[in-house]
């Protein structure tokens, strides 16, 4: 998951102290201390399922005595009554544990199971599906980590993690007097000589003169497949188009038949419908 035992145990305290840090009272009202039980969880709809061994990072944090056995592994496609994990120990550890868990597994799993359906949509062209920085605060590795579980890759994961001139810079340096071009050109020159300089264009005419200008990685943002593949047709070898805005279940097949390179959807972490999973005392 590109997350250390560290990172991934802060993550899992944060949202435990969310939870329960004043206790569990009904259950420590209700149960007999030291009560054994057994629990299961189970899938209730289709999907593509991610963040198992969060979920089991999430029962040890709370009790390291608890025995949880990882059934289906991330990746799998899951259906109704599958069987994903099943717990033994405390009940009231068990208790404790079981909604923050779920949460993890229903928020990641509905990411992967997103993502799946538009690789799905798009399978046999060739494009490659992104994410983008538009995840849950504080979430963002375990989310980027579900849209690679769902067949897709990971776009920046971070604000040093490349260089996108975005229209908001483009209007911030066109009002000191600066032409595409010559934002491009300097983005190049002040840029770490490692990393490509992609910018955010509107119009075709904006995306030809930004090939032209050098850079590397063309966002066409918001156009329809046919200003796509004009774009796409009008630039040189080598430089690399990714569609973005707007990118439907519906629409992404032309878009991918535009013959950019990539595809961003913010819709992948944004609003992706969590996975229905449960836990069940036996």
């Amino acid at each position: 998951m590109n997350l250390s035992e560290e990172q991934l145990d802060s993550i899992i305290d944060r949202a435990l102290a969310e939870d329960i840090s004043g206790g569990d009272i009904t259950s420590e009202a209700l149960l007999p201390p030291g009560l054994q039980g057994k629990a299961v969880i189970r899938v209730k709809a289709k999907g593509v399922l991610a963040g198992g061994e969060v979920a089991k990072r999430v029962f040890l944090r709370v009790d390291p005595s608890l025995k949880i056995e990882i059934i289906i592994k991330d990746g799998a496609r899951v259906k109704p009554g599958d069987m994903l994990a099943a717990i033994s120990g405390t009940v009231m550890s068990i208790f404790k544990a079981e909604r923050v868990a779920l949460n993890f597994l229903q928020r990641l799993s509905g990411i992967a199971t997103e993502t799946a359906r538009f690789v799905a949509r798009a399978q046999g062209l060739p494009v490659t599906i992104l994410d983008t920085r538009k995840t849950t605060p504080g979430l963002r590795l375990l989310e980027k980590y579900a849209v690679r579980t769902g067949g897709g890759q990971n776009h920046r994961l971070d604000l040093s993690d490349g260089i996108l001139i975005k229209d908001t810079h483009l209007a911030a340096l066109r009002a000191l007097g600066m032409d595409l071009p010559g934002i491009i050109t300097r983005a190049k020159r002040n840029a770490p000589h490692h990393l490509k300089v992609e910018i955010e264009v509107s119009t075709v005419e904006e995306a030809v003169e930004a090939a032209a200008a050098g850079a590397d990685i063309i966002m066409l943002d918001n156009m329809s497949p046919e200003e796509m593949r004009r774009a796409a047709s009008l630039a040189p070898a080598g430089v690399k188009f990714e569609a973005s805005g707007g990118i439907t279940l519906k629409n992404i097949g032309a878009a991918a038949r535009s013959g950019v390179d990539f595809i961003s959807i913010g819709a992948l972490t944004h609003s992706p419908r969590a996975l229905d999973i449960s836990l069940t005392i036996q």
